[in-house]
């Protein structure tokens, strides 16, 4: 009887641990910047490890302003599809100025 519910309880723990160490598919929150003339725009509940166009950024008029409500870090890049040399790590709860120009972000 002790060994078989010793049993129950490891293989308990053992899903416990691999449920818990599972990497999420989202980060809760929200990321939100500017486009424009100071229009305020966002992303709600970004999707993690996959590279974000922000919506509205463009080359000629980038987002700028962003602040990183989300839970996890955002990674902004100048550029479109995450690539680039110019880019700036944001923890969450991170606000940045209106002179950091952003035109994609991916989160961890």
């Amino acid at each position: 009887m002790r060994l078989r519910q010793a049993a129950v309880t490891a293989v308990g723990v053992l899903a416990f641990t691999l449920s818990a160490s599972s990497p999420a598919s989202a980060a809760t929150g929200d990321f939100l910047y500017k486009v424009g003339p100071g229009v305020p725009t966002g992303i709600a509940n970004p999707d993690s490890g996959k590279c974000i166009n922000l919506p509205f950024a463009t080359e000629d008029a980038p987002g700028f302003a962003p602040e990183n409500y989300t839970d996890a870090t955002a990674t902004v890049f100048l550029d479109a599809d995450c690539e680039g040399d110019t880019y700036y790590v944001m923890n969450p709860g991170k606000k940045l100025g209106d002179r950091l120009k952003l035109r994609s972000v991916i989160f961890s």
